[in-house]
């Protein structure tokens, strides 16, 4: 299985792609300049790293706390992903990842505990 994870509520912006034989990961400064230009990020990442956009099966998006605009944006990338590719898209909190260790939401999708299509952003103040 093939997935995607786009992380944008820290001070980084995570892209990272895991599947069973290959993972990658990039990191960003969290910046207005970052947020405006997140789908380049995002589909230069996946080009660098020659990710076949159709054999991505899941795409997770962290929905908080964070930044109302690094949120947003990430939100709507996967949104759009799902619609034009028929990706699964699951949201999770910053709270269920400790130590940058993202493979968790894949044991966390596999017990259930994540819920597809279900995004539900927590804004900071």
């Amino acid at each position: 299985m093939n997935n995607l994870i786009i992380d944008t509520t820290g001070q980084k912006i995570f892209l990272i792609f895991i599947s069973k034989d290959k993972e990658y990961n990039i990191k960003h400064d969290n910046s207005r300049e970052n947020f405006d230009e997140m789908v380049k990020l995002v589909f230069d990442f996946i080009k660098e790293n020659h990710i076949d956009l159709l054999k991505i099966d899941n795409v997770f998006v962290n929905q908080g706390p964070g930044k109302y605009t690094s949120i947003r944006s990430a939100i709507s990338i996967v949104k759009a992903l799902k619609m034009s590719k028929k990706i699964n898209i699951y949201g999770y909190y910053s709270t269920q990842i400790a130590n940058n260790d993202y493979k968790i939401l894949l044991k966390l999708l596999e017990e259930g505990r994540l819920t597809k299509d279900f995004i539900q952003p927590k804004y900071s103040n």
